[in-house]
């Protein structure tokens, strides 16, 4: 019988000069996870963007359980999104959008 998958939410804050869009901002983040854990790592995360936010530069991204600490170590290796310097901070991580809402406010 298969198991359920458990899933987080991380909420993002992107200090970053431009004004990189929701695309290229999880592109960056499957490229650090690709860079220090290759493919197979990279597949495990079940990486999503969920919600994006370009005035207020904040993200939403799913992974599973299991792999929240590489998605975490693989965040604070970015160092550039669309070709301009950036830096990605996790503010809240949470087992649902409602509470990361919630946390975040």
């Amino acid at each position: 019988m298969l198991k359920r998958v458990k899933r987080r939410y991380l909420a993002l804050q992107l200090d970053s000069d431009g004004l990189p869009g929701g695309k290229d901002l999880i592109d960056a983040v499957w490229t650090a996870v690709t860079k220090l854990y290759g493919e197979h790592g990279a597949s495990l995360t079940s990486l999503a963007l969920i919600d994006y936010n370009l005035e207020k530069k904040t993200a939403v991204i799913r992974t599973s359980l299991s792999t929240l600490d590489i998605v975490r170590v693989s965040l604070a290796t970015i160092t550039s999104v669309a070709g301009s310097e950036a830096a990605v901070h996790v503010i809240a991580v949470s087992g649902t959008i409602k509470a990361l809402h919630q946390k975040t406010r």
